[in-house]
Protein backbone atom coordinates (compact mmCIF):
# COMPACT_ATOMS: atom_id res chain seq x y z
CA UNK A 1 0.00 0.00 0.00
CA UNK A 2 1.63 3.23 -1.11
CA UNK A 3 0.85 6.02 1.71
CA UNK A 4 3.33 8.53 2.05
CA UNK A 5 5.73 10.63 -0.64
CA UNK A 6 9.30 10.08 -0.44
CA UNK A 7 10.70 11.15 3.05
CA UNK A 8 12.17 14.81 4.07
CA UNK A 9 15.14 16.04 4.67
CA UNK A 10 15.77 14.71 8.89
CA UNK A 11 14.66 18.02 10.98
CA UNK A 12 16.85 20.42 13.19
CA UNK A 13 20.30 18.59 12.13
CA UNK A 14 22.23 21.69 13.88
CA UNK A 15 20.10 21.27 16.91
CA UNK A 16 21.02 17.73 17.29
CA UNK A 17 25.05 18.39 16.59
CA UNK A 18 25.15 20.75 19.60
CA UNK A 19 23.35 18.81 21.99
CA UNK A 20 24.24 14.94 21.00
CA UNK A 21 27.69 16.07 19.78
CA UNK A 22 28.88 19.41 21.13
CA UNK A 23 27.40 19.66 24.70
CA UNK A 24 28.95 15.69 25.73
CA UNK A 25 32.33 16.82 24.22
CA UNK A 26 32.25 19.62 26.55
CA UNK A 27 31.25 18.26 29.45
CA UNK A 28 34.33 15.28 28.60
CA UNK A 29 36.72 18.25 27.73
CA UNK A 30 35.68 19.97 31.59
CA UNK A 31 36.34 16.81 33.39
CA UNK A 32 39.80 15.71 31.76
CA UNK A 33 40.91 19.70 32.48
CA UNK A 34 39.95 19.30 36.31
CA UNK A 35 41.69 16.31 36.47
CA UNK A 36 44.75 16.94 34.04
CA UNK A 37 45.00 19.99 36.89
CA UNK A 38 45.34 17.22 39.75
CA UNK A 39 48.21 15.09 38.60
CA UNK A 40 50.56 16.44 40.66
CA UNK A 41 48.10 15.54 43.37
CA UNK A 42 47.74 12.11 42.56
CA UNK A 43 48.79 8.66 43.50
CA UNK A 44 50.78 6.94 40.51
CA UNK A 45 48.88 4.69 39.90
CA UNK A 46 45.09 6.07 40.75
CA UNK A 47 42.47 3.26 41.61
CA UNK A 48 40.04 2.84 38.78
CA UNK A 49 38.36 0.13 39.97
CA UNK A 50 36.33 -0.28 43.54
CA UNK A 51 35.18 -3.60 45.16
CA UNK A 52 33.45 -4.64 48.60
CA UNK A 53 37.11 -4.34 49.87
CA UNK A 54 38.14 -1.03 48.52
CA UNK A 55 39.94 0.29 45.65
CA UNK A 56 40.91 -3.12 43.77
CA UNK A 57 41.69 -1.89 40.10
CA UNK A 58 44.49 0.58 39.57
CA UNK A 59 45.66 2.35 36.07
CA UNK A 60 47.89 4.90 34.92
CA UNK A 61 46.11 8.79 35.35
CA UNK A 62 46.51 8.89 31.40
CA UNK A 63 45.38 5.59 30.92
CA UNK A 64 42.30 6.59 32.78
CA UNK A 65 41.34 9.33 30.85
CA UNK A 66 42.11 8.07 27.94
CA UNK A 67 39.45 5.08 28.77
CA UNK A 68 37.16 8.10 29.48
CA UNK A 69 37.47 10.17 26.64
CA UNK A 70 37.11 6.83 24.13
CA UNK A 71 33.97 5.97 26.03
CA UNK A 72 32.11 9.24 25.51
CA UNK A 73 33.07 10.55 22.01
CA UNK A 74 32.88 7.32 20.82
CA UNK A 75 29.42 7.21 21.97
CA UNK A 76 28.72 10.84 21.20
CA UNK A 77 29.85 10.73 17.95
CA UNK A 78 27.74 7.31 17.54
CA UNK A 79 24.26 8.17 19.14
CA UNK A 80 24.59 11.81 16.56
CA UNK A 81 25.39 10.37 13.65
CA UNK A 82 22.54 7.49 13.89
CA UNK A 83 20.49 10.92 15.02
CA UNK A 84 21.20 12.53 11.82
CA UNK A 85 20.33 9.73 9.51
CA UNK A 86 16.98 8.48 11.18
CA UNK A 87 16.30 11.14 13.40
CA UNK A 88 12.58 12.61 11.78
CA UNK A 89 10.44 11.71 15.04
CA UNK A 90 11.49 13.91 18.09
CA UNK A 91 11.03 11.19 20.41
CA UNK A 92 14.47 9.49 18.63
CA UNK A 93 16.04 12.86 19.28
CA UNK A 94 15.23 13.02 22.80
CA UNK A 95 15.37 9.40 23.60
CA UNK A 96 19.01 9.69 22.18
CA UNK A 97 20.17 12.99 23.25
CA UNK A 98 18.86 12.14 26.37
CA UNK A 99 20.66 9.32 27.08
CA UNK A 100 24.02 10.41 25.66
CA UNK A 101 24.37 13.19 27.83
CA UNK A 102 22.89 11.60 30.41
CA UNK A 103 25.27 8.58 30.03
CA UNK A 104 27.82 11.12 29.42
CA UNK A 105 27.97 13.05 32.70
CA UNK A 106 27.45 10.08 34.60
CA UNK A 107 30.61 9.19 33.62
CA UNK A 108 32.87 11.56 33.47
CA UNK A 109 31.79 12.70 37.34
CA UNK A 110 32.22 9.11 38.54
CA UNK A 111 36.02 9.14 36.97
CA UNK A 112 36.65 12.72 37.68
CA UNK A 113 34.92 12.76 41.35
CA UNK A 114 37.00 9.57 42.12
CA UNK A 115 39.80 11.40 41.10
CA UNK A 116 39.35 14.22 43.55
CA UNK A 117 38.74 11.55 46.30
CA UNK A 118 41.98 10.58 45.53
CA UNK A 119 43.97 13.96 45.74
CA UNK A 120 46.66 14.49 48.41
CA UNK A 121 47.30 10.13 48.75
CA UNK A 122 50.01 8.52 48.14
CA UNK A 123 49.37 5.29 47.50
CA UNK A 124 45.61 4.53 45.65
CA UNK A 125 44.79 1.67 47.70
CA UNK A 126 43.84 4.20 50.57
CA UNK A 127 41.50 5.42 48.53
CA UNK A 128 37.86 6.23 50.19
CA UNK A 129 34.82 3.99 48.99
CA UNK A 130 32.66 6.41 46.28
CA UNK A 131 29.36 5.02 47.16
CA UNK A 132 28.10 8.63 47.80
CA UNK A 133 29.80 9.34 44.38
CA UNK A 134 27.59 6.63 42.60
CA UNK A 135 24.63 8.53 43.92
CA UNK A 136 25.76 11.75 42.57
CA UNK A 137 27.11 10.60 39.22
CA UNK A 138 23.37 8.97 38.59
CA UNK A 139 21.72 11.92 39.65
CA UNK A 140 23.73 14.20 37.20
CA UNK A 141 23.53 12.30 34.49
CA UNK A 142 19.60 11.72 34.89
CA UNK A 143 19.28 16.07 35.68
CA UNK A 144 21.01 16.95 32.51
CA UNK A 145 19.46 14.13 30.52
CA UNK A 146 16.16 15.26 31.22
CA UNK A 147 17.29 18.51 30.82
CA UNK A 148 19.20 18.07 27.15
CA UNK A 149 16.05 15.90 25.94
CA UNK A 150 13.49 18.53 26.62
CA UNK A 151 15.84 21.02 24.43
CA UNK A 152 15.37 19.16 21.65
CA UNK A 153 13.27 21.26 19.21
CA UNK A 154 9.77 19.56 18.38
CA UNK A 155 9.01 18.38 15.01
CA UNK A 156 8.08 21.18 12.76
CA UNK A 157 4.37 21.22 11.86
CA UNK A 158 3.13 18.47 8.91
CA UNK A 159 -0.21 18.33 8.26
CA UNK A 160 -2.16 16.65 5.35
CA UNK A 161 -5.53 17.14 4.17
CA UNK A 162 -5.25 13.92 1.51
CA UNK A 163 -7.66 11.36 2.63
CA UNK A 164 -5.86 8.06 2.75
CA UNK A 165 -5.68 6.22 -0.01
CA UNK A 166 -8.38 3.85 -1.52
CA UNK A 167 -7.14 0.57 -0.58
CA UNK A 168 -6.69 2.01 3.36
CA UNK A 169 -9.33 -0.22 5.32
CA UNK A 170 -12.04 1.95 7.10
CA UNK A 171 -15.07 1.40 9.22
CA UNK A 172 -18.34 2.07 7.72
CA UNK A 173 -19.28 5.57 9.50
CA UNK A 174 -22.54 7.40 8.88
CA UNK A 175 -23.29 11.07 8.94
CA UNK A 176 -22.50 12.78 12.38
CA UNK A 177 -21.95 9.53 13.56
CA UNK A 178 -19.47 9.61 16.57
CA UNK A 179 -16.94 6.81 17.24
CA UNK A 180 -14.57 5.73 19.25
CA UNK A 181 -12.18 2.78 20.19
CA UNK A 182 -10.05 1.76 23.30
CA UNK A 183 -8.20 -0.77 24.60
CA UNK A 184 -5.31 -1.92 27.67
CA UNK A 185 -2.63 -3.61 26.63
CA UNK A 186 0.38 -5.35 28.68
CA UNK A 187 3.42 -6.88 28.30
CA UNK A 188 3.91 -10.53 30.00
CA UNK A 189 7.27 -11.27 28.25
CA UNK A 190 8.80 -8.09 29.64
CA UNK A 191 7.65 -8.20 32.85
CA UNK A 192 9.11 -11.60 33.11
CA UNK A 193 12.36 -9.84 32.45
CA UNK A 194 11.90 -6.74 34.56
CA UNK A 195 10.81 -8.33 37.53
CA UNK A 196 14.07 -10.51 38.31
CA UNK A 197 15.93 -7.70 37.14
CA UNK A 198 14.74 -5.36 39.85
CA UNK A 199 14.71 -8.14 42.86
CA UNK A 200 18.31 -8.53 41.81
CA UNK A 201 19.31 -5.05 42.19
CA UNK A 202 17.84 -4.89 45.58
CA UNK A 203 19.58 -8.17 46.48
CA UNK A 204 22.34 -6.59 45.59
CA UNK A 205 22.00 -3.27 47.21
CA UNK A 206 21.55 -5.81 50.57
CA UNK A 207 24.27 -7.71 50.16
CA UNK A 208 27.29 -5.15 49.35
CA UNK A 209 25.73 -2.35 51.85
CA UNK A 210 25.95 0.05 48.93
CA UNK A 211 21.79 1.86 49.97
CA UNK A 212 22.09 3.83 47.22
CA UNK A 213 21.18 1.08 44.84
CA UNK A 214 17.97 0.48 46.82
CA UNK A 215 16.93 3.73 45.17
CA UNK A 216 18.39 2.25 41.82
CA UNK A 217 16.08 -0.50 42.05
CA UNK A 218 12.68 1.53 43.29
CA UNK A 219 13.46 4.01 40.24
CA UNK A 220 14.00 1.28 37.99
CA UNK A 221 10.78 -0.92 38.79
CA UNK A 222 8.63 2.50 38.82
CA UNK A 223 10.11 3.34 35.08
CA UNK A 224 9.35 0.10 33.83
CA UNK A 225 5.83 -0.24 35.34
CA UNK A 226 4.58 2.89 33.84
CA UNK A 227 6.15 1.75 30.01
CA UNK A 228 4.81 -2.07 30.75
CA UNK A 229 0.83 -0.95 30.69
CA UNK A 230 -0.95 1.45 27.97
CA UNK A 231 -3.90 2.46 27.55
CA UNK A 232 -4.74 2.97 23.54
CA UNK A 233 -7.47 5.06 22.47
CA UNK A 234 -8.63 5.98 18.42
CA UNK A 235 -11.25 9.01 18.49
CA UNK A 236 -11.51 12.11 16.73
CA UNK A 237 -8.55 13.30 17.98
CA UNK A 238 -6.87 10.68 16.46
CA UNK A 239 -4.56 8.05 18.23
CA UNK A 240 -3.64 8.13 21.96
CA UNK A 241 -1.72 5.51 23.46
CA UNK A 242 -0.20 6.35 27.53
CA UNK A 243 1.04 4.63 30.68
CA UNK A 244 -1.04 4.89 33.88
CA UNK A 245 1.02 7.51 34.68
CA UNK A 246 0.63 9.67 31.68
CA UNK A 247 4.22 9.56 30.56
CA UNK A 248 5.57 7.77 28.18
CA UNK A 249 2.88 9.11 25.46
CA UNK A 250 2.31 8.70 22.17
CA UNK A 251 0.16 10.66 20.30
CA UNK A 252 -1.09 11.05 16.57
CA UNK A 253 -3.18 13.94 15.78
CA UNK A 254 -5.51 13.46 13.13
CA UNK A 255 -4.33 15.95 10.57
CA UNK A 256 -1.06 14.19 10.58
CA UNK A 257 -2.37 10.83 9.45
CA UNK A 258 -1.47 9.73 6.09
CA UNK A 259 -2.80 6.03 6.55
CA UNK A 260 -3.25 3.35 9.05
CA UNK A 261 -2.97 -0.58 9.05
CA UNK A 262 -2.67 -3.27 10.92
CA UNK A 263 0.64 -5.53 10.87
CA UNK A 264 2.63 -8.16 12.84
CA UNK A 265 5.09 -7.12 15.07
CA UNK A 266 8.22 -9.04 16.35
CA UNK A 267 9.44 -7.24 19.68
CA UNK A 268 12.73 -8.51 19.23
CA UNK A 269 13.60 -8.83 15.84
CA UNK A 270 12.03 -6.16 14.39
CA UNK A 271 12.50 -3.48 17.42
CA UNK A 272 15.66 -5.29 19.73
CA UNK A 273 12.96 -5.34 22.76
CA UNK A 274 10.47 -4.36 24.64
CA UNK A 275 8.71 -0.86 25.66
CA UNK A 276 8.83 2.63 23.68
CA UNK A 277 10.96 1.33 20.73
CA UNK A 278 12.78 2.95 18.08
CA UNK A 279 12.99 0.01 15.08
CA UNK A 280 15.53 -0.37 12.64
CA UNK A 281 13.54 1.34 10.18
CA UNK A 282 13.12 4.41 12.01
CA UNK A 283 9.75 3.47 13.14
CA UNK A 284 8.55 4.48 16.99
CA UNK A 285 6.66 3.54 19.63
CA UNK A 286 5.07 1.17 22.17
CA UNK A 287 6.27 -2.41 21.40
CA UNK A 288 4.81 -4.08 24.26
CA UNK A 289 4.02 -8.05 23.00
CA UNK A 290 4.29 -10.12 19.77
CA UNK A 291 1.54 -10.23 17.08
CA UNK A 292 -0.97 -7.44 15.82
CA UNK A 293 -0.10 -3.85 16.12
CA UNK A 294 -1.89 -0.75 14.55
CA UNK A 295 0.78 1.35 12.15
CA UNK A 296 0.58 4.83 11.56
CA UNK A 297 2.02 6.21 8.52
CA UNK A 298 2.15 10.10 9.49
CA UNK A 299 3.58 13.33 7.62
CA UNK A 300 6.86 13.93 7.76
CA UNK A 301 8.27 10.87 6.74
CA UNK A 302 7.21 9.26 10.37
CA UNK A 303 5.53 6.15 11.32
CA UNK A 304 4.10 4.91 14.64
CA UNK A 305 3.79 1.52 15.61
CA UNK A 306 1.23 0.49 18.59
CA UNK A 307 0.91 -3.60 19.37
CA UNK A 308 -2.75 -3.98 20.68
CA UNK A 309 -5.18 -6.63 20.56
CA UNK A 310 -7.91 -5.81 17.40
CA UNK A 311 -5.41 -3.64 15.65
CA UNK A 312 -7.35 -3.94 12.64
CA UNK A 313 -10.38 -2.28 14.30
CA UNK A 314 -8.62 0.36 15.70
CA UNK A 315 -6.77 1.52 11.67
CA UNK A 316 -9.81 0.89 10.14
CA UNK A 317 -11.31 3.51 12.47
CA UNK A 318 -8.69 6.03 12.15
CA UNK A 319 -8.59 5.92 8.21
CA UNK A 320 -12.40 6.56 8.68
CA UNK A 321 -12.04 9.33 10.92
CA UNK A 322 -9.31 11.13 9.25
CA UNK A 323 -11.20 10.54 5.93
CA UNK A 324 -14.36 12.44 7.29
CA UNK A 325 -12.23 15.11 8.80
CA UNK A 326 -11.03 16.86 5.59
CA UNK A 327 -14.39 15.61 3.58
CA UNK A 328 -16.66 18.47 3.72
Amino acid sequence: MTTADPRPPVPHRVATTVLTLLVPLVITAVGVALALGWSDELPDPVATHWGTDGADGFMSLTGALAVLVATTVGTSVVVWALLLVGGRDASIRRIGTGTTVGLVTMLVVLVVGSLELQRGLADATAAPTIDSLLGLALGGGLVLGVVAALLVPTDPASTTTAVPPADAERLPLGRGERAAWSTTVWSPAAVAVAAPVVVLQLVLAVALQTWVLVAVAIGLGALLASMLVLRVTVDARGLDARSPLGWPRLRVPLDEVVAAHADTVRPLADFGGWGYRVGRDGRTGFVLRSGDAVVVERTGGRTSVVTVDDARTGAALLNALAERSRVR
